[in-house]
């Protein structure tokens, strides 16, 4: 038998999760879906713009996969709720949720402008705390779930990123607060945070400060351990394994993906 055949006898033997990733048009949360369903998970693929998703949904079902574009403000309960009632309807009841959807207003604190904090903390924080309220009670009556929130090195503080640090703080409490409640239904919550990642975030930083992007990756690549920065695939690659069955006893943890230790 051949290999393909063998990975498609293994594929319809095992329970389809459907799972949600928010941020999913590019970058961290586009490779994070297309891992997703990889591992066999039917995947919707959710952000701001649904036509922005079409690259990623069209790389899945050209793979064999099975998903849905969503377009959602996260930030927004109404838009929340229709949107993961989509795609209970449309794909069947999700068990895992990755809350990767996130955008930058960086200032220093004296030149932050209320809007600038309010956003960052809108889209972060409360856009996963929405998406996982909809979701849990889908979760909870499963009795399975796997929750994975996208932190940042940038919650140990970075200049520049008061909002954007304060939000990425609070995701770890939450993930942690999650973990507690949700675990006597066979729930899990983690938090994955990312150092440098070479996407367009980190662009936009680089921007910011003044460099080229190419300059700002060479001097980023000599500050970390491992010698290169990271790339949206190494993100992916430990959410994957947070989300998978075997991790049924890993919770209420955060693990930081950034080519060394931090402190």
């Amino acid at each position: 038998m051949s290999s393909s055949s063998t990975q498609s006898t293994d594929t319809t033997h095992r329970t389809q999760r459907v799972a949600v990733v928010t941020g999913a048009a590019r970058g961290i949360g586009a490779a994070t879906a297309l891992r997703l369903a990889q591992d066999g998970n039917a995947v919707a693929v959710l952000d701001l713009d649904e036509a922005a998703c079409a690259g990623t949904v069209d790389a899945i079902t050209t793979a064999g996969g099975r998903a849905i574009a969503v377009g959602v403000d996260v930030s927004k309960a109404d838009q929340v709720e229709a949107a993961v009632a989509r795609v209970a309807d449309e794909l069947g009841a999700p068990t895992i949720l990755v809350n990767n959807a996130g955008i930058i207003r960086d200032n220093l604190l004296f030149k932050m402008s209320e809007d600038d904090w309010d956003a960052v903390l809108g889209v972060h924080l409360r856009g996963a705390f929405l998406m996982s309220r909809a979701v849990q009670a889908h979760m909870s009556t499963e009795k399975y779930g796997r929750i994975v929130n996208l932190s940042s090195s940038s919650a140990l503080g970075n200049r520049g990123q008061a909002n954007y640090s304060a939000a990425k703080a609070g995701i770890q409490g939450f993930t942690k607060t999650l973990a507690i409640e949700l675990g006597r239904f066979n729930v899990t919550a983690n938090a994955v945070a990312p150092g440098f990642i070479q996407t367009d975030m980190t662009a936009a930083t680089a921007e910011r400060i003044g460099v080229s992007f190419e300059d700002f990756i060479a001097h980023s690549a000599k500050q970390i351990p491992v010698g290169r920065v990271g790339q949206p695939e190494d993100i992916a690659a430990t959410v994957s394994f947070l989300c998978s069955e075997e991790a049924g006893f890993v919770s209420g943890q955060v693990i930081y993906v950034a080519g060394g230790p931090l402190d």
